[in-house]
Order: structure tokens, then sequence, then C-alpha cells
């Protein structure tokens, strides 16, 4: 159970506490902020409300840590990673029953989310080995009217402190995403959950805790957006921000400053459907990927762009695969469950309503209850609704039947997002063309849009984000060059053949 057994000192009362120095603390604030669950719409846990003192206490703790861990041989590094891994798959139970009541996450969705997120710091842990243990050696001559005179050693070297701020959807495994890479390049880390999720994310900040890093090196602060957010991404204190989220990001972004920046904001990622797909396939990735998890993925397939001649035929093979879903709590495994918030439940239903207002076809009645809304295909949507452009993250599919390949493209390429996208044909050589021309950071060949596997690179491009992630990429993001250069008296060359 949630703040039960080896995680009963996260929890004091009915308020969980944040965590700082290698500690579990009660704010000063004497303030805390109530995370709601989204199926009973009551509130399931409380966690602490920071204050800039205590972020400022953080920060200053974080740097003077991150300086001796950068001293810490790599080996070591990876150890306690591995050691963070087991023990977070240790306690998958735990921290899967926080997802559930926080985001109404699927039961066994839930426990696979923690899952992965050990192998995900395992993996990182090896690859960071591997990355940061080579350096590169250049010499002088190499360029034009240069001799062999200089040696040039480059290394890897940590930015220093990263800001993480993952998302309510993954908050275990987008923010070990960021944890993970940070460490094992030498840097600290002070995370920032998302109201939804925070607690699963302090139940997972344990594990680290109990595996045994530094004190001071993993800060976790919990608090209102409006006192302690722009506090943290403007903090000088901060080298690095890696944030995973929507239009929060862009605010982000133009106050941060000039460090590095590592976003991932959403997307309207399109499917392309043409006349020769597999058409039993297409229906299935469409579901999957458009429905999983209610639709609250920032890869979910967000559009169908299908061809005309074989709309009929995937619209009713889709709707056939709607038809079994099943639609409930997440405690009984249910395929859609509550979406987040009761927010996010009206935004969605509005874009359902201005599609009904506008003839859009409904191939299932709209139903909702309280933050329930059950799986909707919405067929024969025009760029004029904002189903067509808007991401709804929830349920609501919306397909628009084209007549040409160039048509889809357009739609694509006209969105303000650029995430992922997919493509259904038999033709390698059309994917091939039609994924060039698609104005996203990833295409999927003839499967839905996915993150993972967690080491292959991921980004989006316009207002999909900045940067690339995926394990590789983020070790590399989360480091900068350091060269050393060797002046040598007189030229010096390799031995030649005797």
């Amino acid at each position: 159970m949630a703040g039960n057994g080896v995680f009963v000192d996260i929890i004091e009362g009915d308020v969980f506490k944040y965590y700082s120095e290698g500690e579990w603390k009660k704010s000063a604030s004497g303030k805390s902020v109530a995370i709601i669950n989204p199926t009973t719409r009551k509130t399931q846990y409380k966690v602490q409300a920071c204050t800039q003192e205590e972020v400022n206490k953080v920060m200053e703790v974080a740097k003077a840590a991150q300086k001796s861990w950068s001293k810490t041989p790599l080996w070591k590094r990876a150890e306690l990673l591995h050691k963070a891994a087991a023990i977070l798959k240790e306690h998958k139970a735990p921290i899967a029953e926080c997802l559930v009541k926080e985001i109404a996450k699927p039961a066994k969705d839930a426990v696979t989310e923690v899952v992965r997120s050990g192998d995900l710091v395992s993996y990182t842990a090896e690859e960071g080995v591997r990355i940061l243990g080579e350096g590169k050696f250049l010499v002088s001559d190499s360029f034009p009217g240069n001799e062999r005179t200089k040696y040039c050693l480059t290394s890897k070297i940590p930015l220093g402190v990263i800001l993480a701020i993952p998302p309510f959807n993954y908050p275990v495994n987008l923010a070990v995403s960021k944890i993970a890479p940070a460490l094992i390049a030498g840097n600290s880390l002070v995370l920032k959950p998302p109201t939804q999720g925070a607690v699963a994310c302090l139940h997972m900040v344990h594990c680290f805790h109990l595996a045994g890093f530094p004190k001071g090196l993993i800060s976790c602060v919990t608090g209102k957006g409006s006192e302690i957010g722009d506090f943290l991404t403007m903090h000088p204190g901060v080298h690095c921000i890696s944030f995973t989220g929507g239009d929060t990001g862009v605010a982000i972004s133009k106050k941060a400053g000039m460090i590095p920046l590592q976003m991932e904001l959403g997307g309207k990622d399109a499917c392309i459907v043409l006349e020769d797909a597999d058409l039993d396939l297409a229906a299935g990735s469409i579901v999957k990927g458009g429905f999983s998890y209610s639709g609250q993925r920032c890869t979910a397939v967000k559009v169908v762009l299908v061809m005309e001649s074989v709309a009929d035929t995937l619209v009713e093979k889709v709707n056939a695969k709607v038809a079994k879903l099943t639609v409930g709590p997440p405690e009984d495994d249910c395929d859609i469950t509550p979406v987040v918030s009761e927010s996010s439940a009206n935004f969605i239903e509005g874009l359902v309503m201005d599609a009904k207002q506008k003839n859009a076809t409904f191939c299932q009645q709209y139903k909702r209850e309280g933050n329930l809304i059950w799986p909707l295909l919405l067929d024969n949507v025009r760029p004029d609704m904002r189903i067509a452009w808007e991401e709804p993250f929830g349920p609501v599919l919306p397909v628009i039947r084209i007549n040409s390949v160039e048509e889809g493209i357009h739609h694509c390429n006209a969105s303000n997002f650029g995430l992922q996208g997919c493509v259904f044909t038999k033709d390698i050589n059309k994917a091939i063309l039609i994924s060039d021309a698609m104005e996203t950071g990833t295409v999927q060949i003839n499967s839905a849009p996915a993150r993972g596997p967690d080491h292959f690179p991921f980004q989006g491009i316009k207002d999909s984000g900045i940067g690339s992630q995926g394990i590789t990429n983020s070790i590399n993001m989360m480091t900068k060059v350091k060269t050393t250069v060797i002046n040598l008296p007189t030229p010096s060359y390799t031995m030649g053949k005797l």
C-alpha cells in the first residue's frame, strides 16, 4: 500500500513529504496541495506546498552535491543506478497503486510503467558507461595549413543541476527518463513532479534514496505552480531543463535563458491510410494508438487521414473494435478509464460539441459520466472543425477522408504540431516518400505512433518540442564537450613503416 512498509518515512499524517538533503521533510508553509482521484473526484492524497525559500535551499544543496558526484567513478554511478532499478521493480505494486488512484491508469498498465522505468534506469547505466567512458583524439594536421603540433583530447562533462519536470500521464517513466541520464552523466537532479502523479513520483524517488545515492544529489519538490513553477524554471542555479508536457513548455522556453532545453510538448499525430493498406492492421493500430490510456498520450493517434476509396471499410473495422473496448474504473483494468480531471473532460466535450454542431458523423453516441468519456469515433470531419487541429487528450478520434496522398500530407504539415505520425501502405517506396514529406519528428510505417523503445530517439518539431530524447540523446544533451589541447614544440608523427 502507498505510504506503508519501506515507504512509511515519506508520509506524516495524511500529507506526503518532499525530499531534500537525503531526508523526507515537511514544508515550513504548513500548507498542502490536494490530489483528486479522477474516478471518485474526491481528494485521494495530499502533498507539501513547498516555498521559494525551500527551493533555494534545494538548489544550494544540489550544487554542492553535484561537485562531489562528478568525481564519483563512472562504474560506481552505474552500480547505484542498477541498485535503484532493482528496488523500483521490487516495489512496483505500491507505486502502481498510486498511478491507478492519481491518474486513473489501468492497473495492468500501471505495473508495466514501473517495470519499464526500472528497465530504463538499468539500460541508461550501461549506455552511460559506454558513451562517457570514451573520449576523442584529434590531430592538427588534418586541417589545411597545420603541421602535427597539436593533440586535441575531448571528453563529456556534466552540465551541473538538471531540473526535471515530467507530465501526469507517465509521471514515473518520464521522470526516470530524465533522472537516470542526468545522474550517470555526473549531474545532480531536482524533480518537480506534476500534481496528478506526484505521490507516485515521491515513491519512485524513495527507491533512489534506498539505493544509497549521496545526500542532496536528488531532490523532489512539490507545490503549486503559481508559487514555485516560474521560480524553479527561472532559477539561476538550474543549468538544464528537461520538460515533458503541454503549452507550459512554450512559456518555460521563453523565460529560461541561456541553458540547454529538452522539451516535448504534445502532438496531433496524423495517421495516413492508403488504398493498398492492410486495413485490419491499420484498424487495430488506430484503436490501440487512439484509445489506449483513454487517448491521454502525446503519441496517440490524433487524426486519421484515409483515402476515400477505403474509408467506409476502415471506419467499419475501427467501429467493430471500438465496440469491444471496456469502459470503467482503472482498478478493473478497463481499456477506457476516466480522464485526468474535470477540466480535461470539459475541454474534450467542447471539441465534441463543436464537431456535432458542424455535422460530423458520430459513429457512437456521445456519453459522459463525470470524468469518464466513452470512446468516440467521428467520421466525415472537416478542416473547419476544432477536433481536426486541437489535441483532445481523450478518447475521441476524428476521421478525415482524403482524395490524394498530397491532401493527407498537407493536413499533417499544416498543423502547429510535429511530434509523430504514421503511414499504412504495402508499398515501401510510397511509405518512404510520404515519411520524408511529413513534418514530424518520427514517422511509423505500418504501426501506431509510440515513444518507445526508450533507447530510440524521440523528438518533435515545430510546437512539439526542442531537442531529442531517448536514452543516448538524453545523456549527450545533459553533458557538454570539454577540450584539452596539447601543444608540441615540434611536429610529431606516428611511426612509419620500417
